[in-house]
C-alpha cells in the first residue's frame, strides 16, 4: 500500500509548519502586554521577554510546539493515510516502534562510520558480528512484503540489546537531543536578530501617519552591510542611507534607546526647517497637499491633534508628513517672498512666514533625521539641548521593512495594519481613508521627477 505524495505533503506542511507557527504566533500575542512595564502576574518575566524580543521568542516557541506536535504525530488526523516508512500497512499501535527501529538503524550506521577505528580496537569481532546480524534481521523484518508484527518486535528487541551493549558509549540520550534542538533554535534566533532581521515596537507618534503607536515592525539589519560582531564596523558597507529612507538607530544621547525616523540630510548638508518642512542647501523640499488630518493622543477631544497631511518628495521617495497645527501658535501669518520679509525666528515657505529651525550642518559620517509628524517629533532638530545633531553611521541598526503585528490602544489586534510596508503606500485610519485615500495615492503617483526632488550639494 503506497502513500499518496500529495497527501503526505499536506500532512507534513499542516502539522509541522502551519500549526506550530499559528500556536507560536498566538502565544506571542497572548504574552505581549500593551506596555512591557505593565506585565503582571506569575508570567511577568516571560511577558517582558516576549514583549522585548518577540521574534526570537516566536522561533523558540515554534520549536517547542513543533516538538510537542511531533511527539503526537502517530495519532494526528491523516496519520493513518500517510503511514510510516513509506508503508500504510503498519498498525497504528506499532508505528512509533517502527520509527524507533528506523532511527536505530540510522543511528547504528552513523556511529559505525564515525567510530570505525574505535570499534575495531575496543569491541570484539564476535560482538560486531552479533550486532550486524541483529541489524540485518531487523531490516529484513521491516522490509518484508507482508508485515509480521511478532517477528518485527523480536528483531527490534534483539537489535536494541546489541546496539546498547556495543555502541552505548557513543549514543545520545533523548533529553540531550531535545536540549540540542532547543539550543540550536535559540542560537539561530539570536543570529537572525543580530545580523539579519529584528523586531521593534513603535512607542510614540513621531512617525504619524506612516507608523502608529502599537505597530511592531521588522527591521532589515543587512540593508547597509552586516555588522562585524563586537565592533561598530560593517562588511560590504553600503552607507550612507538614501534620503527619505526610514531607519532604526541608537539614540545618540542615550545609545541604549532605539529611535525610528526618516533620513533627511546627508554629510555636508545645510538643513533648515520651516514649520517642519526641510530646506536642504537652500532648496525647499516639494510637497503635495492631501487634506485635513487628525489623530488622538490620549482620551477626549482635547487630545485630538488637528493639522494638514502632505506628501513630501525627496529623491526617489514620496512619503506622507503631518503638520500639526495643534502644536503650533500660528496666529496671523504674514505673506512673504523671502525670509527677510518675516519676523526674527521665521522663514518663508509657500509665500507664508513660519517657524524657522536651524541652520544645522550635518557632520561627516552622520545623517540628519526627522519624524513624519513634523511638529511632534523629538529628532535631529532638537537633540543636544536644542543645538541639533545627526546620527553617526555606527548607530544605525537597519532599514524599516513592514508591520508584522499591530495593536490598538485598547489592546486588540489592528488587523488592517498587518503587512503594511513602511516604505510603501501608507495606510490611513478608516475615518480618513474614504476622503483622503484617493488624493494621497494621486500625490504619491504624481512624483515631480528625480531632478526636481533632489536637493543640490553645497
Amino acid at each position: 500500500m503506497t502513500v499518496n505524495p500529495a497527501l503526505r505533503f499536506v500532512f507534513w506542511v499542516t502539522w509541522f509548519f502551519l500549526v506550530p507557527a499559528l500556536l507560536a504566533g498566538l502565544a506571542v500575542w497572548l504574552l505581549s502586554p500593551n506596555d512591557a512595564a505593565a506585565a503582571v502576574g506569575p508570567f511577568r518575566l516571560l511577558q517582558s521577554i516576549v514583549a522585548d524580543q518577540p521574534v526570537p521568542a516566536a522561533i523558540v516557541l515554534f520549536t517547542l510546539f513543533e516538538m510537542l506536535v511531533w511527539s503526537q504525530r502517530h495519532s494526528l488526523p491523516l496519520a493513518a493515510q500517510v503511514g510510516v516508512g513509506g508503508r500504510r500497512d503498519i498498525p497504528i499501535a506499532v508505528r512509533k516502534r517502527f520509527e524507533q527501529a528506523q532511527g536505530l538503524l540510522e543511528e547504528a550506521a552513523r556511529l559505525e562510520r564515525r567510530h570505525h577505528k574505535a570499534l575495531q580496537s575496543t569491541v570484539s569481532a564476535e560482538q560486531r558480528s552479533r550486532l550486524e546480524a541483529s541489524l540485518t534481521a531487523l531490516r529484513e523484518s521491516m522490509e518484508a512484503e507482508t508485515f509480521d508484527r511478532k517477528r518485527f518486535e523480536e528483531s527490534l528487541s534483539n537489535a536494541e540489546r546489541a546496539v546498547d551493549s556495543t555502541l552505548s558509549r557513543w549514543r545520545k540520550g533523548e533529553i540531550r537531543e531535545y536540549g540540542e534542538s532547543i539550543l540550536i533554535a535559540v542560537v539561530v534566533a539570536l543570529l537572525l536578530r543580530a545580523f539579519v532581521v529584528e523586531a521593534f515596537k513603535i512607542p510614540s507618534r513621531s512617525m504619524v501617519p506612516t507608523l502608529a503607536v502599537g505597530d511592531h515592525i521588522f527591521v532589515n539589519k543587512f540593508a547597509y552591510g552586516p555588522m562585524i560582531p563586537f565592533t561598530k564596523s560593517r562588511l560590504f558597507n553600503r552607507l550612507p542611507p538614501g534620503r527619505g529612507e526610514v531607519i532604526v538607530f541608537q539614540f545618540p544621547e542615550q545609545p541604549d534607546q532605539d529611535f525610528i525616523k526618516r533620513v533627511i540630510g546627508l554629510p555636508g548638508d545645510r538643513i533648515e526647517a520651516i514649520d517642519g518642512r526641510p530646506r536642504i542647501n537652500g532648496w525647499l523640499a516639494p510637497r503635495c497637499r492631501v487634506g485635513e488630518f487628525a489623530y488622538l493622543e490620549g482620551e477626549g477631544e482635547l487630545a485630538r491633534h488637528h493639522g494638514e497631511l502632505f506628501v513630501e518628495y525627496l529623491g526617489e521617495r514620496a512619503y506622507p508628513v503631518f503638520v500639526d497645527r495643534t502644536m503650533m501658535s500660528r496666529g496671523e501669518r504674514a505673506a512673504c517672498r523671502l525670509d527677510a520679509d518675516c519676523a526674527p525666528g521665521q522663514g518663508c515657505a509657500e509665500g507664508v512666514c513660519g517657524e524657522l529651525q536651524g541652520p544645522f550642518i550635518v557632520k561627516e559620517g552622520e545623517t540628519f533625521m526627522m519624524g513624519d509628524n513634523r511638529m511632534n517629533s523629538h529628532d535631529s532638530r532638537s537633540w543636544f539641548d536644542g543645538r541639533g545633531g545627526g546620527v553617526p553611521f555606527a548607530n544605525i541598526r537597519g532599514s524599516a521593512l513592514w508591520v508584522w503585528m499591530s495593536f490598538t490602544s485598547g489592546g486588540s489586534v489592528a488587523w488592517d495594519r498587518i503587512g503594511i510596508s513602511v516604505m510603501g503606500m501608507p495606510k490611513l485610519p478608516t475615518e480618513f481613508q474614504d476622503n483622503l485615500g484617493a488624493r494621497l495615492a494621486e500625490c504619491i503617483r504624481n512624483h515631480p521627477g528625480l531632478a526636481a526632488a533632489t536637493p543640490p550639494t553645497l
